[in-house]
């Protein structure tokens, strides 16, 4: 927790002024007992009717002063409390951001969620709880045994024999429930990714009648989450009880000497009054207490796990040299190599050739030999783990990070558009991209013809993901977004599959056509959309099994020409 009370930098005065106003209130708490004795020993008893009013005045403006300072206290607390969520959460997200593939592959997406909105809200609460109740409660439990004293000491010493015991109650079952609430996260954490999955998934699940399968494991990882939070909220709850059987054994005890002390004229009835009622602030403190503890439970558990996400570094370091300008090889694979996460058996091995500037090069190969795990080795997706990656005749680990990925306009596998309007998406390629770039990007990806007809045109919305459009919209935007970069390396991963043929090689044409020092990668599982690059490169379980142009790979590549002839249908004499 002490790494993240740096976000409460700029709320000093707030997280100050919260915890006096509290105690302020308190203060004026504490002599409300001593002004009801006065009216009970004096005003009742002499029947004194003017000096009940003054005191009921004092008592009104005691509650006025209170009540005031409570809310000034309220208004310090939230504003500390939700600046303070917000500073992390900002935090938090920046350092998601900045964490590779790597990283985030093995944390997983539903658990940075939970992070970012379950855990930052409970912490949220937490410090809300703290600045108002943290010193407040102890002030009063610990103000009222001392006014106690001030009224009669014999009978104080009932307080000083609860007190200790309420708090060993306390603290205990603290102790015992801050692991089980952390295995309450844990649980959510499930509950999260299965519902995460069931949603992104929900067509594949009905279009399989896997409804009911789904219901059940569901049903079983909620069942787990119900259980941790019956059984901790059990062990939770067992507090206050206890803490009212103390308190009220405590009451008893000290009703009884009160009594054997006003019957022997050592005390007055309006002192046993005050020092039931500060039993009463006692009672009603600890219970804010134990809310308290609970809270701060579930928080330090919550902290504990964001704490955890900030420990975790990426492992690629950013370098500090631009991307340099070069006339010879752009991109070269110097015998590079790749394994993911804490496997043992390497995705790619010894992957060895070079790219010139202004070509266009075709990788193919069957599923899962690699093409997109080599593609992600350009833009530093992933960090080769044997051999080097060049560009420009530099390994690209000497470059920052936005020079290189700002040379470079990849469209991945997966067309994945925001929420907002066409022109919002398309300006993710270039922020400051002109009117002309953008109907250029949308000529050459082939998505004018569909866009003309929205309405709207480039205002027209966009849901989130993209779900109001076709497979084959979607996958054009994306490469329009890229064009709209005109960067100097165009990656494209298998993004036209969504795309008939005719308008596939209008896509490949007008590419081509744009710049002539711009260096196309085209990954594709049709011979068709590589057929005429320069070179094509033949993956086959993480190894390049050959490198030519299309008439060289048909001719002497055994892999090639299967992929080829099963796409083509070629007859035995078709040669």
């Amino acid at each position: 927790m002490k790494s993240l009370l740096k976000y409460m930098k700029g709320y000093e005065k707030e997280s100050i002024l919260a915890p006096l106003f509290k105690m302020l209130e308190a203060s004026f708490e504490l002599m409300v007992p001593l002004v009801m004795a006065a009216i009970i020993d004096k005003g009742i008893a002499e029947n004194d009717v003017s000096y009940i009013f003054r005191l009921g005045g004092v008592l009104i403006l005691l509650a006025a002063v209170g009540l005031a300072s409570a809310v000034t206290a309220q208004y310090f607390s939230a504003k500390a409390a939700v600046g303070f969520a917000t500073r992390l959460r900002d935090a938090l997200f920046s350092h998601i951001q900045s964490l590779s593939y790597r990283e985030l592959d093995t944390i997983g997406t539903n658990t940075l969620i939970t992070r970012m909105t379950s855990d930052v809200n409970q912490l949220q609460n937490g410090v809300n709880l703290t600045l108002r109740l943290l010193l407040r409660s102890p002030f009063i439990v610990f103000g009222a045994m001392i006014m106690a004293f001030t009224v009669d000491v014999k009978a104080a010493f009932v307080f000083v024999a609860a007190i200790p015991l309420l708090a060993i109650v306390v603290f205990g079952i603290m102790i015992a429930s801050i692991p089980l609430y952390r295995k309450v996260q844990s649980a959510l954490d499930k509950i999260l990714g299965r519902t995460r999955e069931n949603l992104s998934g929900v067509r594949v699940i009905r279009a399989f009648c896997n409804e009911d399968a789904q219901t059940e494991a569901f049903t079983a990882e909620n069942e787990e989450l119900l259980d941790l939070q019956v059984f901790v909220g059990k062990i939770s709850a067992a507090m206050n009880p206890v803490t009212y059987i103390i308190v009220n054994i405590a009451l008893v005890v000290l009703l009884h000497t009160g009594a054997v002390r006003v019957d022997n004229g050592i005390i007055t009835q309006g002192e046993v009054v005050a020092l039931v009622n500060y039993m009463s602030q006692i009672l009603v403190e600890l219970v804010k207490l134990a809310n308290l503890i609970i809270q701060l439970t579930k928080a330090l558990a919550c902290a504990k796990r964001i704490e955890g996400v900030f420990a975790i570094t990426s492992a690629m370091k950013d370098g500090i040299q631009p991307v340099d300008e070069t006339d010879d090889d752009v991109i070269k694979f110097d015998h590079a190599g790749l394994i993911y996460g804490d496997s043992s058996e390497e995705a790619l091995t010894d992957i060895d050739f070079a790219v010139k500037k202004g070509e266009t090069v075709g990788i193919i190969g069957g599923t899962g030999s690699g093409k997109t795990s080599l593609v992600n080795l350009i833009p530093r997706f992933y960090d080769a783990t044997a051999g080097n990656v060049m560009i420009n005749g530099k390994n690209i680990k000497e470059y920052s990070m936005e020079s290189l990925r700002k040379k470079i306009g990849i469209v991945p596998q997966k067309a994945v558009l925001f929420k907002g309007t066409i022109k919002e998406n398309l300006l993710w390629g270039n922020e400051n991209a002109a009117q002309k770039d953008i109907e250029d990007a949308l000529f050459v990806s082939q998505s004018k013809e569909f866009v003309d007809e929205k309405e709207g045109r480039l205002d027209f919305m966009i849901t989130q993901g993209g779900k109001n459009l076709s497979g084959g919209q979607r996958q054009r935007l994306t490469i329009a977004r890229a064009l709209v970069k005109n960067p100097d390396i165009l990656i494209l991963d298998d993004s036209s599959s969504a795309l008939d043929y005719a308008t596939d090689l209008k896509l490949r044409t007008a590419i081509r056509r744009m710049r002539d020092d711009m260096t196309v990668i085209i990954v594709s599982q049709r011979t068709s959309s590589i057929q005429s690059a320069d070179k094509i490169i033949v993956m086959d379980d993480g190894h390049i099994a050959g490198i030519g142009t299309h008439d060289e790979l048909l001719a002497g590549n055994d892999i090639y020409r299967e992929i080829y002839d099963s796409q083509y249908k070629r007859s035995e004499n078709a040669d």
